[in-house]
């Protein structure tokens, strides 16, 4: 999902975000990834690394290869505090994981007022 600029900082891709990915020293900082590899996970969530002919070989064993891109998560879920130790940086998988809550509970919120006769 494309990320709204408009509700972050100013200084956020300048200043914030850089100075996060400094900090966790471009990898995950749950599960350590790198930023920026190739490569897929397994179906214990493990990833591995995938380059040049492997990363084909990969892809013909049917393994959906992709690159890792470390987003910053908002530890709290409050979009506003960037303090940073509010702040982490995070793979797709672990920022995905880190917000599963938070997200199953917009979707019921969603449903409900879409359907509220489903929910009397």
């Amino acid at each position: 999902m494309p990320i709204d600029y408009s509700k972050y900082p100013a200084n956020w891709k300048t200043e914030i975000r850089p100075a996060i990915l400094k900090r966790a020293g471009n990898r995950c900082e749950k599960c350590g990834v790198e930023n920026g590899v190739f490569g897929y996970r397994d179906r214990a969530g493990i990833f591995h690394r995938s380059e040049g002919l492997q990363a084909e070989a990969d892809v013909l064993d049917g393994e959906r290869v992709f690159r890792i891109v470390l987003t910053v998560a908002h530890l709290n879920h409050d979009r506003t505090d960037n303090r940073p130790e509010n702040l982490a940086a995070l793979c797709q998988r672990c920022h995905l994981l880190h917000d599963r809550e938070q997200h199953r509970e917009t979707r019921r919120r969603n449903r409900l007022k879409d359907q509220p006769e489903l929910f009397k």
